[in-house]
């Protein structure tokens, strides 16, 4: 039988469930007013946006570049080892800018950008030229064999530093212009015929005093303020090259902006004298100044740059596949861009549909728009290939392929069926899809 615990038991039992209870319930309801009584802070996110290193280009010769210095002109690691491939495989030296434009890493805009400091020569076929040697884009360490006043250096004597008869004789010019006196360091690295290379291997040995003393710096911000270049003949500024630009007054980098302006933005012409006021190189002071001397020849649009519609052929029957030059200047298009599209449709080996004269580089797109819809296309010619079977040479210079090519041919060895090599391959959808235009029975 269950015997029942004393009632005194039973009390003390009863009494501390009760307190624990009690304390239960007192302690949720503190929690609950310390909770209230708290305020949180919301965090502030911040983004930091990553600082852009400005690039300071000068001079280089890409063939003495190592991986670092790449970096430097604002390469990734990618685009340095591409280039370093490349370098590779046309035989471990750039020869000409012609060649080293060419690289794959090397956007066109990306080229433009460096084409002016590069220390080669443009062309192949400069490059081979007779007596050519690249030691002339080199530069020259100076002969210093110790201190000197560069005061007292004659033509001879700067000749012998290193420098050419004409380089030497305007040094002594800018010498004379300050005076008769290089007066300090600052003073003469101002000197266009030196370069920061040749004044850093310079600057030790010189006796001169570092800084231009305050009232003869006074004195030169007056004479500079006071000097104007005076314009004293006409000239058409579609026919000046870079020397002939800074014989206006400009800076060697003011012209070279200029001459960029004139061939990229206005594609290689001034057409009237709003298009030379809006060269933000040239100030509204230097345009005033310049105005009466220009003299402006700008071809005949219709002649030169759309020429007039001569009503003798159907365009309605033309196939965009055989269309020649002179058809498509008849049609209107400059001769750059008829010139753009026929080199394009020779890569690609002819177009397969018609959209594809549109990606020509720079045409004026709704002349374009206009053939494409009045014309036809037979593409039955096209050569067409699997992966598997491909020329090893059409892959590699074929606009959609050249860039997988190496990658193509070295899946191909082990995997010769096009659905495996389409997979190890993992291509954007939209460059997949160019590259199928040209793939015989690919669905």
């Amino acid at each position: 039988m269950n015997q029942k615990l004393p009632f005194q038991i039973r009390k003390r039992q009863l009494l501390s469930l009760a307190i624990f209870g009690i304390l239960i319930i007192f302690s949720q309801f503190a929690f609950s007013i310390y909770k209230k009584n708290q305020h949180y802070e919301k965090p502030q996110i911040t983004f930091i946006t990553p600082k852009v290193e400005e690039i300071i280009l000068t001079e280089f010769n890409p063939n003495d570049l190592d991986e670092n210095q790449w970096k430097h002109l604002g390469f990734s690691e990618k685009q340095i080892k591409t280039i370093l491939k490349y370098k590779e495989v046309v035989g471990g030296n750039f020869k000409s800018k012609e060649q080293f434009k060419k690289c794959y890493a090397l956007t066109p805009e990306k080229y433009e950008q460096l084409k002016n400091y590069i220390l080669l020569p443009e062309t192949n076929f400069e490059a081979k030229k007779e007596n050519f040697s690249f030691k002339t884009f080199e530069k020259k360490k100076l002969n210093i064999t110790g201190k000197f006043n560069p005061d007292l250096y004659s033509q001879k004597d700067w000749e012998n530093l290193g420098f050419s008869a004409k380089q030497a004789a305007a040094i002594l010019k800018y010498k004379n212009y300050l005076g008769g006196s290089f007066i300090s360091k600052e003073k003469l690295k101002e000197c266009f015929m030196i370069n920061d290379e040749q004044f850093a291997q310079m600057s030790p040995y010189l006796t001169l005093p570092a800084r231009t003393p305050e009232n003869l710096m006074a004195k030169f911000e007056k004479k500079k303020e006071k000097e104007t270049f005076k314009i004293t003949h006409h000239f058409d500024p579609n026919e000046l090259n870079l020397e002939q630009w800074q014989a206006l007054g400009f800076s060697e980098k003011q012209a070279t902006s200029i001459l960029n302006y004139k061939n990229k933005i206005l594609r290689g012409t001034f057409k009237s004298l709003e298009d030379i006021q809006k060269c933000y190189m040239i100030s509204p002071e230097k345009f005033e100044e310049m105005k009466p001397w220009i003299k402006l020849s700008v071809p005949d649009k219709t002649t030169e740059e759309k020429p007039v519609l001569a009503e003798k052929t159907d365009f309605s029957k033309i196939n965009l596949n055989d269309i020649t030059f002179k058809q498509l200047r008849e049609y209107g298009f400059t001769e750059k861009d008829a010139a753009g599209i026929l080199a394009f449709r020779k890569k690609l080996g002819g177009f397969i549909n018609k959209n594809q004269l549109l990606e020509t580089y720079e045409i004026e797109r709704a002349l374009g728009e206009k053939l494409i819809f009045t014309a036809k296309l037979e593409n039955s010619n096209v050569a067409k290939y699997s992966l598997s079977n491909a020329p090893e040479d059409w892959l590699k210079k074929h606009p959609y392929f050249k860039f997988s090519a190496d990658r193509i041919i070295y899946y191909r060895i082990t995997n010769p069926e096009d659905k495996k090599i389409w997979k190890f391959l993992k291509l954007k959808p939209e460059y997949e899809e160019k590259m199928r235009l040209y793939i015989v029975n690919d669905k």
